[in-house]
């Protein structure tokens, strides 16, 4: 994350939650707010680069990612029901990015905190006010640095309560971490009462990739660095498990049960493929 620069990643992934709103059937994730958010030179870009016609050759990496991320959403929010479900009323997004669900929220007793570096929760407030969007009534911002600071202060400070059963989702984050900001928002999040959550993606490192996914991961790994926010973590699921040994229970899956949860009896290409992206959830 560039000082004063907004996230480019944080674009690039809402504009494939837009993509999977127009050309994918059927949705995975429903987001009708995916495509407004963008603003104008946003929704530009997007018709810019259409997918292909039905028929015409396909691009498998692109569709694999586009997968990846509307799944990460869907799969974040499946947990959030559960959470509420067990009488959680707070849902912190750790690097909110472009998200909209505080504009979707169907819970009414559900307060959203959403984290973000300063520069990049700046510019989402501005595609905000350019699209219409007015900020929902539980919805609170709180800009923060993770590489500089933590969030509990400034939570605090903007009315989050540490004795309320809270819901964390940290999406598309931990890979630009260093380790120590990695276990300083653990610890953070290991405070809250029990039955209290966290849902975070992670990457497997390029050592346990077979050749031909190391090519896919230094593929990416070259675009977000030139773009950057280079990556900085990996783990192995026993590596993350190792980090999370203050939670009781942990959900960890990847792509096999990542499609078989979301993209069975598909006509089209849309499925996660390789092993290196994985899913977690921890409760306390």
């Amino acid at each position: 994350m560039q000082e004063a620069v907004p996230s480019r990643t944080a674009m690039r992934v809402a504009l494939r939650r837009a993509a999977h709103q127009i050309y994918d059937t059927p949705i995975v994730f429903d987001d009708p707010f995916a495509i407004r958010i963008l603003g104008a030179e946003g929704q530009v870009e997007l018709r810019r680069t259409p997918d292909p016609a039905p028929g015409q050759k396909q691009r498998p990496f692109s569709i694999a990612l586009r997968a990846h991320l509307v799944a990460r959403s869907r799969y974040a929010e499946d947990q959030l029901a559960q959470a509420v479900a067990a009488g959680a009323t707070q849902y912190v997004l750790l690097g909110a990015g472009l998200d909209t669900f505080a504009h979707r929220n169907p819970y009414p007793k559900l307060q959203v905190f959403e984290v973000d570096h300063p520069a990049t929760q700046a510019w989402k407030q501005n595609l905000l006010a350019e699209s219409g969007l007015a900020a929902p009534p539980r919805l609170c911002f709180i800009p923060v640095d993770f590489e500089h600071e933590t969030a509990l202060k400034k939570l605090q400070a903007a009315g989050f309560d540490p004795r309320q059963k809270t819901f964390f989702a940290w999406l598309g984050v931990i890979p630009y971490l260093t380790l120590e900001a990695f276990r300083a928002t653990i610890g953070f999040i290991a405070q809250s009462p029990a039955g209290s959550g966290v849902v975070f993606d992670y990457a497997q490192p390029r050592r346990v990739l077979p050749p031909h996914e190391q090519l896919a991961h230094d593929s990416l790994a070259s675009r977000v660095a030139l773009a950057g926010e280079p990556f900085q973590l990996w783990f192995t699921p026993p590596e993350v498990a190792y980090e999370l040994e203050e939670f009781r229970a942990i959900e960890d899956i990847g792509s096999v049960e990542i499609n078989e949860r979301y993209f069975q009896n598909r006509r089209d290409q849309l499925q996660l493929r390789g092993s290196g992206g994985r899913f977690l959830t921890a409760w306390l």
